[in-house]
C-alpha cells in the first residue's frame, strides 16, 4: 500500500489542481504596479479542519488616511479589520471551521494560566518577509492556544495598510501568513492588496484577491 503524500505535498498539489497561479489584478489607471503577486489561500487541504484566525493587531492609514474613521482610532480599526477578514473567510473558504479573534478570547478568558492572551502575542511581525519559522515566545503561545481547538494551524493577518492612490482610490495592503503551530514553520504568506472607493472597499476588494472563487 502506498504511504500516504505528507501534507505539504497535498497541499503543493492543490495549489496547482485549483489554480494556485498567483493571482495579478490590474489597478486603475494611476496606481503603481504591486511589489509581488498575489498568492491565493488555497484551502482544499484543510477542508473540514480547524484553523486558528489570530486578531489583527496593526492596521495602519498612511498620510490623509490616518485621520479616516476607523482608522484614526487604533481600537475601532482592528475590531473592524478583523470583522472584514472573518467575514470573508467565512463566505469564501466555508470548508474550512475558521477560529475567529473572539472563539479565540474566550477561550483565553476561560484558561488564562493556559491559553495566551491572542491579542497581546506580538503576531504583527510576522509580517517581516524574511520569516519562514515562527520566532519565539509567539510560536509557544500559538502552539498553546490552538492546541486548545484540536487543531494544527493559524491564520495570521500580520498587517493592515491603507494608502491614498494618485487616482483618488484608497489600496489596501493585507501581509498574511498561515504558519504551523507545532513546528512553528510558515507553510504561506502573501501580500494581498486591492482598491477601493474607501477604506472597506479596498479591504474587501483585497481579500476577493486572496480568496477567490
Amino acid at each position: 500500500m502506498p504511504k500516504p503524500l505528507p501534507w505539504l505535498a497535498v497541499l503543493a498539489i492543490a495549489t496547482l489542481a485549483c489554480g494556485g497561479k498567483p493571482k495579478t489584478p490590474i489597478p486603475v489607471a494611476g496606481s503603481p504596479p504591486p511589489r509581488e503577486p498575489i498568492k491565493p489561500l488555497i484551502t482544499t487541504p484543510f477542508a473540514g479542519q480547524q484553523i486558528a484566525v489570530v486578531p489583527i493587531t496593526l492596521v495602519v492609514g498612511i498620510d490623509t488616511l490616518a485621520t479616516v474613521a476607523p482608522l484614526s482610532n487604533h481600537q475601532q480599526a482592528v475590531a473592524w479589520a478583523d470583522s472584514l477578514v472573518g467575514l470573508a473567510l467565512e463566505t469564501r473558504r466555508p470548508e474550512v471551521k475558521w477560529a475567529l479573534p473572539p472563539e479565540l478570547r474566550k477561550i483565553a478568558r476561560r484558561s488564562p494560566t493556559v491559553a495566551p492572551d491572542p491579542d497581546r502575542m506580538g503576531q504583527s511581525l510576522m509580517r517581516a518577509n524574511s520569516i519562514d519559522d515562527v520566532p519565539e515566545p509567539l510560536q509557544s503561545s500559538l502552539r498553546s492556544l490552538v492546541a486548545m481547538l484540536n487543531g494544527r494551524f493559524a491564520l495570521i493577518p500580520a498587517a493592515i495598510t491603507f494608502v491614498p492612490e494618485q487616482s483618488g482610490v484608497v489600496r489596501s495592503e493585507v501581509s498574511m501568513v498561515l504558519a504551523d503551530s507545532r513546528t512553528g514553520k510558515v507553510v504561506w504568506r502573501t501580500v494581498a492588496w486591492g482598491l477601493g472607493a474607501t477604506p472597506t472597499r479596498a479591504l474587501i476588494a483585497a481579500m476577493e484577491n486572496v480568496l477567490p472563487l
